[in-house]
C-alpha cells in the first residue's frame, strides 16, 4: 500500500475540484485558458487538504522510528533486531508502518512543487488572465497590454511587502541575507496576508454554517427569505434588462454608421457576434448600403471607444443571462417550499408536486424516492436532520474557537486538536489520526471556502451555480483559494501541536512546515503574529452572531434579510406576490397545453382522417393545371364535402386569442393550424403593419 492511498487520492481530488467547476463554469462558452487555469488552481488547494493527514501520520512514523533507533537496545543481542524497529520503552507500543506511508523523500519533492505551483498561479498567473479575460481589446496584443497595465499597481503592492520585510532582515546585525532566507521571507509576506483574510473568512463560516443549517429546518423561515430574495432579485433582473437595453443601443447606433468598408468594422462584427441572437437578427451586419467614409466628414467612434463598448457588451450579456437563470432557478424553490408547506397538514401523506418537473426522472430514484418516502423526508426527517446536524457543527465550532485561543500552550496542552492528535499518538493508531486530522482540516477548509462562495463583491465577484460564473469570478476565487490554503494548512499545523515553532520542541517537523523554512528569520512575524492574531477569531464570531455586518449594510443602503425590520417585511410581501403571479402564469400555460393535447387526441385522427378523404377526392386530370387552379379547386371541394365536421371542430376547439405579432394573417385558424394555404382572403398581413395583396408572381399566373 505504499504510496497507493496517496495516488488515489491525487486523482479523487481531481474530479472533485472538475466536478465544482463544472457546476460553476461553462465549459463551452468560457476560454480554456480560463477554464485550466481556475482547474489547477482549485486543484492544488484541495489536494494540499487531502494530503496533508498522510503527511501528518507519516511524520509521527518517522518520529517513532528516530526514537526507537535513538533508544539503547538490550543486552541480549538476540532480540535487537526486534527493538531495532521498535518504540521507546516507556510506550511500549510497536512502531509498525501506517497502511498510507509515504516513502521519504517523496513528500518534500511533491510539497514544494505543489505549494510554488500555486504562488506562482495566485501572484503572477491568474490575476493577468483575469485582466486579460475581462480585457474589451480585439487583438492578443492589445488584451496583453491592458492586463499589464491593470496588474502594475497590484504587483507594486505586493513588492512593497516584500521590501519592507527585506529591509528589516538587512538592517538586523544579526541576521545575513541568503538564499533561503529570502525565501523564507517571500513565503512569510505571502502567509501573512493570507492568515489576515484567513481569520476574517474562518470567524464568518464558524457561525453562519451552524446556523445556516438551524434555519434550514425552519420552513416558514425558508420561505420568507426565499419571497425577499425574489424581490432583490427581480431588481436585479429589471436593471440588467435595461442596461442590457441601453448597450444594446449603443452598439446599433456604431453597427449603423461604421459601414462595411470602415478600417472598424472588423471591431464592430466582433461585437455583434458577442451580443444576443436576436439583437444580431435585428441589426444584421449592414451590408447594403455604401458609403465612402473618406469623402464624407463623419464622426465615427474610436477603437478605444469600441474597445470600451466591448467590454460592457461583454459583462451585460453575462449578467443578463445570469439573471435569467436564477430567477428561474428561484421561481423552482420558492413552488417547492410552498408545496412543502401544503404537504405538512396531508392525511394521505403523500407529497404532492404543483408543478411537476420538466425533466424526465430516473426510473431508479423514482421507485425508491416515491411521493411517500419523500413526504416523510421533507415534512418529517429532514428538520430533524439539520437540527442534530447544526448541533454537531456547533460543537466543532466552539471546538476550533477554543483551540485558536490556547494553541500556543504547550504545558498543560490546552488545544483540544493537539490533545486528540497526542492520544491517538501514544498508541499508534493511525488510522484514527488520519481521521481525525482529515475531519478537523476539512472542517477548516468548509468554513473558509463556503463564505468565498457565499461572498458577493457587487457584480465584479461573484459565484453562480448552474455554469452562470463569469471568468472574472472565476479566475478570482482560484486566487482566494491559493493565498488561503497555505495558511490554513499551517494553521491547522499548529493546533494540533505539529509545527515545530509552536510547539518548540526538537521533534522532526512534518514535510509541509520544512518547505516554508524557519520562520524564526522573522521572530515578530512567527512569535507574534502568527500566534496572537488568530485569536481575533473570537471577536469575528461574536460580530457575526449578533449580525453586526448584516445591520451596518442594511444602514447604508443595501437590503439584507433581517426579521425585525420594516424594509425586510415589505420586500418579503412584494416577492410573495412576484412568486403568486409567476405560478398563475405558469398554471395558464399548463392548462392550455393540456388542453391542446387532449384536443389533438380526441379529433386527431379525425382530422387526418378527412385529410386523407380529401386527397382521394381529387382528379388526377387536374395535377397537370396551374398552382393557382389547384389551389382554388381543392378549397372548392374540402368547402363542401367538410363543412358539417369542420363546424363540429370549431364548436369544440378551444379558440386561441388573435395573435397580431404572427408573420400571416388569416381568417381561419382551422386552415392556418392545419397547414393548409389558400387565398382567402386576398390579402396578406405583413410585418410592419402593412397589408399587400396578392404578390406578384400569383399576378400573372392566369397569363
Amino acid at each position: 500500500m505504499s504510496g497507493a492511498a496517496l495516488g488515489l487520492e491525487i486523482v479523487f481530488v481531481f474530479f472533485l475540484a472538475l466536478f465544482l467547476l463544472h457546476r460553476y463554469g461553462d465549459f463551452k462558452k468560457q476560454h480554456r485558458l480560463v477554464i485550466v487555469g481556475t482547474l489547477l488552481a482549485w486543484y492544488l488547494c484541495f489536494l494540499i487538504v487531502f494530503i496533508l493527514p498522510l503527511d501528518v501520520s507519516t511524520t509521527i512514523y518517522n518520529r517513532c522510528k528516530h526514537a526507537a533507533a535513538n533508544s539503547s537496545p538490550p543486552e541480549n543481542s538476540n532480540i535487537t533486531g526486534l527493538y531495532a524497529t521498535a518504540a521507546p520503552v516507556p510506550s511500549q507500543h510497536p512502531c509498525f508502518k501506517p497502511w498510507s506511508y509515504i516513502p521519504d523523500g517523496i513528500m518534500p519533492i511533491f510539497w514544494r512543487v505543489v505549494y510554488w505551483t500555486s504562488q506562482f498561479l495566485t501572484w503572477i498567473l491568474l490575476p493577468f488572465m483575469q485582466s486579460y479575460a475581462r480585457s474589451g481589446g480585439f487583438s492578443i496584443t492589445g488584451k496583453i497590454k491592458t492586463a499589464l497595465i491593470e496588474n502594475a499597481i497590484y504587483y507594486g503592492t505586493y513588492l512593497l511587502i516584500f521590501g519592507a520585510f527585506l529591509i528589516y532582515v538587512a538592517v538586523n546585525p544579526h541576521l545575513h541575507l541568503e538564499w533561503n532566507q529570502l525565501q523564507t521571507i517571500g513565503i512569510a509576506a505571502a502567509n501573512t496576508w493570507g492568515l489576515f483574510l484567513l481569520v476574517l473568512l474562518l470567524g464568518y463560516g464558524l457561525v453562519e454554517i451552524p446556523r445556516s443549517y438551524w434555519n434550514g429546518a425552519k420552513r416558514g423561515y425558508l420561505l420568507m427569505k426565499t419571497y425577499f430574495k425574489a424581490a432583490k432579485l427581480m431588481t436585479e433582473k429589471a436593471d440588467a434588462e435595461e442596461t442590457l437595453e441601453d448597450v444594446m443601443e449603443e452598439v446599433r447606433k456604431v453597427n449603423d454608421s461604421i459601414k462595411y468598408n470602415h478600417p472598424l468594422r472588423k471591431c464592430v462584427d466582433t461585437i455583434l457576434k458577442k451580443c444576443p441572437t436576436e439583437y444580431q437578427e435585428k441589426m444584421g451586419r449592414n451590408m447594403d448600403d455604401y458609403e465612402d467614409f473618406d469623402e464624407k466628414h463623419n464622426t465615427y467612434p474610436s477603437e478605444k471607444s469600441l474597445v470600451k463598448l466591448h467590454k460592457q457588451v461583454i459583462y451585460s450579456v453575462q449578467r443578463h443571462r445570469r439573471t435569467q437563470v436564477q430567477w428561474q432557478i428561484l421561481l423552482e424553490q420558492a413552488f417547492y417550499l410552498e408545496d412543502v408547506a401544503k404537504n405538512e397538514t396531508s392525511a394521505t401523506r403523500q407529497f404532492v408536486h404543483t408543478f411537476q418537473s420538466p425533466e424526465p426522472e430516473n426510473k431508479f430514484i423514482q421507485y425508491f424516492y416515491n411521493p411517500t418516502v419523500e413526504w416523510y423526508w421533507e415534512c418529517l426527517l429532514r428538520p430533524w436532520f439539520y437540527r442534530i446536524l447544526a448541533v454537531v457543527l456547533s460543537i466543532f465550532s466552539v471546538i476550533v474557537v477554543w483551540s485558536e485561543c490556547t494553541f500556543f500552550s504547550t504545558t498543560p496542552v490546552l488545544s483540544l486538536f493537539a490533545v486528540f492528535i497526542q492520544l491517538a499518538e501514544k498508541t499508534y493508531n493511525y488510522i484514527y489520526i488520519e481521521i481525525a486530522c482529515f475531519l478537523s482540516i476539512f472542517f477548516l477548509s468548509i468554513c473558509v471556502y463556503s463564505t468565498v462562495f457565499r461572498i458577493r463583491v457587487f457584480n465584479y465577484y461573484y459565484l453562480a451555480s448552474h455554469h452562470q460564473t463569469d471568468a472574472y469570478s472565476l479566475l478570482f476565487s482560484g486566487m482566494l483559494f491559493c493565498r488561503l490554503t497555505p495558511p490554513l494548512c499551517l494553521n491547522f499545523l499548529g493546533l494540533t501541536h505539529m509545527d515545530s515553532s509552536i510547539s518548540h520542541q526538537n521533534t522532526q517537523p512534518t514535510a509541509y512546515t520544512s518547505i516554508m523554512g524557519s520562520m524564526k528569520v522573522l521572530s515578530f512575524i512567527a512569535d507574534g503574529f502568527y500566534i496572537y492574531y488568530p485569536m481575533l477569531v473570537v471577536i469575528l464570531c461574536i460580530a457575526t452572531y449578533f449580525s453586526l455586518g448584516t445591520r451596518c449594510l442594511n444602514l447604508l443602503g443595501f437590503q439584507q434579510f433581517m426579521g425585525d425590520n420594516d424594509m425586510t417585511s415589505d420586500l418579503v410581501d412584494e416577492g410573495k406576490e412576484l412568486i403568486r403571479r409567476e405560478k398563475r402564469k405558469r398554471q395558464r400555460q399548463e392548462e392550455g397545453e393540456n388542453r391542446r393535447r387532449e384536443w389533438k387526441e380526441r379529433y386527431g385522427h379525425s382530422r387526418e382522417d378527412s385529410t386523407r378523404n380529401r386527397n382521394v377526392h381529387v382528379d388526377p386530370k387536374e395535377s397537370n393545371l396551374s398552382d393557382l387552379s389547384t389551389n382554388r379547386s381543392a378549397s372548392k371541394y374540402t368547402r363542401a364535402s367538410n363543412r358539417t365536421e369542420r363546424d363540429r371542430i370549431e364548436l369544440l376547439q378551444d379558440v386561441e386569442p388573435l395573435d397580431f405579432n404572427a408573420e400571416t394573417f388569416t381568417d381561419d385558424p382551422l386552415e392556418s393550424e392545419s397547414g393548409r394555404s389558400f387565398l382567402y382572403p386576398p390579402f396578406r398581413y405583413q410585418p410592419g403593419g402593412r397589408y399587400l395583396s396578392m404578390s406578384q408572381s400569383r399576378i400573372f399566373d392566369d397569363v
